[in-house]
């Protein structure tokens, strides 16, 4: 969907761009008709004002707004590096907003996002994507979400397909008759737990099986790790996937503090690969997903939509490779 400007709205009211700049900055200086004609034109254009147009007339800025959830500073270095190596082969500027959970308010981040006067607006996935997408279309900013398929007129998506990892890793553990596997929730992103719930269950689905071992950790427990360790006092399980690599080396000091041998009593699987996985002892069996890319192609995407140049899938699904490392069998 094309951006309608504020060109479009003075033409459409037959005043200047001056004229339009100060209705919509709530200036009393104009006539009470002209006003009016300008507001009518506005809803019937469906135009939404930014801060480009209040102040500069959609002159270009050539920024743009990323915003990131606080909680996932360790895993976006490589997509920040892909983001901006793109953009300055581009001429574009990256303005980082953070989002922290339960602290900021999503609306005044967007907010700061279109004060910031940027031409498009980056997401990495999280909770308030919903809420952010929402807002954010409102004023017809160009959007590419990474790390979940999502799309529409103005919006595009870039992302790996966990559920696959997981569907995948789950089929090969079932088709050996290995049933006890577990999805441990990632309470810091909701998005990709889901994913990988989807995953085991598709898995389990196709092997005429039903997944129930979803570990749901309580809101009340403010350790991951004390929590895995009082689990598995009564529960053993041959097969554990997390998400996060802080997840896994819990796993892997909780089993051992209960007895338990990693990989012959339990085997790990990390979902998102770091080189802590390697550090670790067992070394950890995880998924290398391509951080790098994800930022580039997002940022390519972007481009794109701001050019107006042909963007053929505005849903970009990117590979992943798994590592098998100490933590499983074979």
């Amino acid at each position: 969907m094309k951006r309608v400007t504020i060109y479009e709205v003075a033409k459409e009211a037959d005043v200047s761009l001056a004229t339009v700049s100060r209705v919509i900055n709530g200036s009393d200086i104009v006539k009470e008709a002209t006003r009016k004609r300008v507001e009518e034109a506005i809803n019937k254009l469906g135009y939404r004002p930014n801060a480009i147009a209040q102040g500069l007339a959609l002159q270009r800025s050539t920024t743009i707004g990323l915003i990131v959830p606080e909680a996932s500073f360790t895993y976006i270095g490589q997509i920040i590096n892909g983001l901006s190596d793109v953009a300055k082969i581009y001429d574009y500027n990256i303005i980082l907003h953070t989002i922290t959970e339960g602290i900021t308010n999503i609306r005044e981040v967007i907010n700061e996002v279109i004060k910031s006067r940027v031409d498009g607006v980056i997401i990495y996935c999280d909770k308030v994507l919903d809420d952010a997408t929402k807002l954010l279309e409102e004023y017809s900013i160009p959007m590419v979400v990474m790390g979940t398929g999502v799309s529409s007129d103005s919006i595009c998506s870039v992302y790996i397909d966990y559920e696959r990892a997981v569907y995948d890793l789950c089929s090969d553990y079932l088709d050996r008759g290995i049933t006890d596997i577990a999805v441990l929730e990632d309470r810091k992103n909701d998005v990709i737990t889901e994913e990988m719930l989807n995953g085991a269950r598709s898995a389990f689905k196709d092997h005429d099986k039903e997944f129930t071992n979803f570990i749901s950790i309580p809101k009340d427990a403010r350790s991951t790790y004390k929590f895995i360790r009082q689990y598995f006092h009564k529960n053993k399980t041959s097969l554990w996937i997390v998400n996060r690599d802080s997840q896994a080396r819990a796993a892997l000091n909780a089993a051992k503090e209960n007895g338990l041998d990693v990989p012959n009593d339990m085997e790990v699987v990390c979902m998102t690969d770091t080189k802590y996985n390697s550090m670790a002892r067992p070394e950890i069996s995880a998924f290398i997903m391509p951080s790098y890319d994800l930022g580039a192609v997002s940022m390519r995407l972007m481009t794109k939509m701001l050019n107006n140049e042909a963007v053929e899938e505005k849903e970009k699904c990117l590979g992943f490779l798994y590592q098998e490392r100490q933590s499983t069998k074979h």
